[in-house]
């Protein structure tokens, strides 16, 4: 697939293969696929995800100017994708009663008081955000999180998206939306306990 050098994007890029989605492929495919399955936690959808945000991104190519880094441009797409997927599946699963149990989450007792005991934290937090290693053990965290903590958690606390249009696109109430990130931060903090800060 090809483009012509008649847009302000494609001028910015040098050449018409900037805008080639084979070379997005190339150069962002694993980020962007890596972005989707840490959301949706399904390989099949998540590619479907990344092809979906590689058309979209082909057909406003025109409305790329540059400013932000290409990854950033695509990442930007492909959270739309994702966005609108959870909706729909919201939406499917709208029947599906607001009451959580806590039954199923060993860290928690049956009215979702946490059982575990925490340690001290003696590490500069600012350092630790940017340690490669930290961010690995961190998305391995995230990924051990049943899918519910998991998706409210990382819509609300690393996409930044607002709380109330968190609900919307989840399909839940603002209480269930707070007990899934307050579970999910405990979750995550023994976590990182267990596999970074104790080391």
């Amino acid at each position: 697939m090809t483009t012509t050098p008649n847009s302000a994007a494609t001028h910015r890029h040098g050449s018409p293969e900037g805008l080639d989605p084979t070379r997005w492929v190339r150069l962002h495919g694993d980020a962007l696929f890596g972005y989707a399955m840490l959301r949706v936690r399904d390989r099949e959808i998540a590619e479907d995800l990344v092809q979906d945000c590689l058309m979209g991104a082909y057909e406003a190519r025109h409305r790329f100017t540059g400013e932000a880094a290409e990854r950033t441009w695509l990442v930007g797409i492909l959270k739309h994708k994702i966005i609108d997927h959870l909706r729909k599946r919201s939406r499917q699963k709208s029947a599906e009663a607001q009451s959580e149990t806590f039954a199923e989450d060993v860290h928690f007792d049956r009215k979702g008081h946490w059982t575990g005991r925490f340690v001290r934290w003696n590490q500069d937090p600012g350092k630790v955000i940017e340690d490669q290693e930290f961010q690995a053990v961190l998305a391995s965290c995230i990924e051990s999180l049943p899918d519910k903590l998991a998706t409210t958690f990382i819509l609300r606390e690393i996409d930044g998206i607002e709380s109330q249009e968190v609900c919307t696109i989840l399909g839940i109430t603002s209480t269930n939306m707070w007990a899934r990130i307050h579970r999910a931060r405990l979750s995550l903090r023994r976590c990182l306990e267990s596999k970074w800060f104790s080391k």
